[in-house]
């Protein structure tokens, strides 16, 4: 867990001094081509957004407020063959809050960042046993795009979390579905001789889901204030997320 944190603290700390090439849509429009592998790209891509579905199995209270910050990094599939970096990563805010009567928690949350933009949000409920462990379960939509293509991302979740002195420990599963499309853009096709033979342009989407599985924990440094940290792992990428945030 200590190097989960270590990697985590990182992105954080490096982020805003990453090389261009780091930029998700410009590394997609350098290296999307024919053979691309736009099924494998599309789940890593679903994997990015999802992790963000939770960070505890416990909610808000109403009138109460939880906001924070988070950093989500997937390390691609060994199919994605447009990906070049080691990490695609992105932050999000987040908001969310209790709806009286109904019980519902609503999240609000969103990202522009690292030539990535996505705002979405779901619904959330959560039930406890002892007021000591601690279970939720959500759904999300969320609308993505960068300058190259438009994503639909589509989630459900469940966590479940255990009071520990002031850490809390949570595991959860999910499972993200997304529709990708392609906006029409011209690529260049070559021979084996390496001589450029056609040039076209691209229409293509891909419709793709998968399961994905969480443990983390949460740190509570002061009143109010709570530091976390997980690692994510699908059938075919891993992630890591990290962030902080108000719980009032």
């Amino acid at each position: 867990m200590k190097k989960v944190f270590v990697l985590i603290f990182a992105f954080f700390a490096f982020a805003p001094f990453a090389k261009a090439s780091n930029n998700i849509a410009d590394d997609f429009r350098n290296h999307f081509g024919v053979n691309s592998n736009l099924s494998a790209y599309n789940k890593d891509i679903n994997s990015l957004i999802g992790i963000a579905d939770f960070h505890t199995g416990r909610g808000t209270t109403f009138p109460g407020f939880d906001i924070g910050v988070t950093m989500t990094a997937i390390k691609p599939s060994s199919s994605n063959n447009i990906s070049s970096e080691d990490y695609i990563y992105t932050g999000f805010l987040s908001a969310e809050t209790k709806i009286p009567v109904v019980g519902l928690g609503v999240v609000v949350r969103g990202t522009d960042m690292n030539g990535f933009e996505s705002l979405g949000g779901g619904l959330k409920y959560n039930f406890s046993v002892l007021d000591t462990v601690h279970f939720a379960l959500g759904a999300f939509y969320d609308r993505a795009k960068t300058d190259w293509y438009t994503q639909d991302h589509y989630s459900a979740s469940a966590s479940a979390s255990m009071n520990v002195l002031f850490l809390t420990p949570y595991v959860g599963i999910g499972y993200d579905y997304g529709e990708i499309k392609i906006h029409g853009f011209d690529v260049e096709w070559r021979d084996s001789y390496g001589n450029s033979a056609n040039i076209y342009t691209v229409d293509r989407s891909s419709s793709d889901g998968a399961v994905r599985y969480t443990a983390g924990v949460n740190f509570k440094p002061f009143p109010f204030v709570y530091v976390f940290a997980s690692y994510t792992k699908t059938a075919g990428n891993e992630g890591f997320q990290g962030g902080l945030g108000l719980n009032f």
